[in-house]
């Protein structure tokens, strides 16, 4: 990284919404450190695919790109990479997730999420770090049935341990801005979707299964609705929200607390298209870009779910001047092509 001056490190740099960050990081000159466990959660060749493309980034300037392995839980070896790296912000993406497997192996969430979680602040607060953004999720609403929600609504009634874990991050991340004046900005990401996504989730799911001839898994009997919230946005949201470090709210009221605000730097934003979809919808438009019909299997909901997640951007667009934005069809016909090119289908 010489000459480039300090990098900005992303962790989770194989997932999804990582290597999608670091991609437009590339482009527009900045230096990237990427961290990764390439952990078996989902197919590793995917993950190393998207890493692969990374090497094929043009960036605007000299090359600037490097990639580690490690475990967050690793507190010696992550502590060693902020002294050697010396990153000037961080965004922090890794985490185990999924609501369903959190029921099923808590123990991944508890290490991954709250001691992998506590090492990054550590590494924050002890190698002058000045922006924090770290990703939490729509799940952190749990019960909640006020739409659309709010970064201003309570959220203290998680029904799954991930959707807790995500809680306490924002609470952990809330601290360290407290203590030792760290800006930190929490972005509560709403059911994101797109070319390289994860094939845990349901555009993935359902498009192979459809494909295939396969029936598709419709909990709650289909009374579902999503924000889906196409990758693009997502990048753009947190990369604006990386340029403008989280501050004090001047008009925070301890009498009158506003839980997306504080008067330390710390800051919550929902990222989310605003426009929540029927499942029965989505499943329609995504047969439609692949050209396929589905075979519905209709099934209870499953423990650990909501029906309906549906977010309020209004706060993001205040700050940064961006709320995602992307119709549907649009997002599913390039997720679609993206799926027949990769797999051969």
């Amino acid at each position: 990284m010489q000459g480039l001056g300090r990098p900005i490190l992303v962790t989770g740099a194989a997932g999804f919404i990582g290597a999608a960050v670091i991609q437009t990081l590339l482009r527009r000159g900045d230096a990237v450190v990427g961290l990764d466990n390439l952990n078996s959660y989902y197919d590793p060749a995917l993950k190393s695919a998207r890493l692969d493309r990374l090497g094929g980034v043009v960036c605007l300037r000299k090359r600037a790109f490097c990639f580690h392995q490690l475990d967050l839980e690793n507190g010696d070896a992550l502590a060693r990479l902020f002294a050697s790296e010396r990153p000037r912000a961080v965004i922090h993406l890794a985490a185990q997730a999924g609501v369903r497997y959190s029921i099923e192996n808590p123990a991944a969430y508890i290490q991954s999420n709250l001691v992998g979680f506590g090492n990054i602040l550590e590494g924050c607060r002890h190698h002058g770090v000045e922006h924090l953004v770290y990703a939490s999720s729509s799940s952190v609403y749990g019960g909640n049935r006020r739409m659309p929600f709010s970064e201003q609504h309570p959220v203290n009634h998680p029904v799954s341990l991930y959707a807790a874990t995500k809680k306490a991050n924002e609470l952990m991340a809330h601290t360290y801005s407290h203590l030792y004046a760290l800006p930190a900005t929490g972005l509560r990401f709403f059911t994101v979707y797109g070319p390289w996504g994860r094939p845990d989730m349901a555009p993935m799911l359902f498009a192979k299964a459809i494909l295939a001839g396969e029936p598709i898994r419709v909990f709650n009997h289909g009374r579902m609705q999503r924000d889906f919230t196409y990758i693009d946005d997502i990048v753009e949201g947190v990369i604006r929200c990386l340029d403008k470090p989280a501050t004090p709210d001047p008009s925070f009221d301890p009498l009158d607390p506003n839980p997306a605000t504080a008067a330390a730097p710390h800051r919550l934003f929902n990222i989310g298209n605003s426009q929540p979809t029927p499942l029965l919808r989505f499943i329609e438009v995504l047969e439609g870009a692949l050209g396929v019909k589905a075979i519905p299997q209709f099934e209870p909901m499953q423990p650990g779910d909501v029906a309906a997640t549906a977010a309020d951007t209004s706060a993001l667009e205040a700050w940064v001047g961006f709320a995602p934005h992307t119709p549907l069809e649009v997002g599913i016909g390039h997720f679609a092509r993206w799926y027949r090119d990769y797999y051969g289908v």
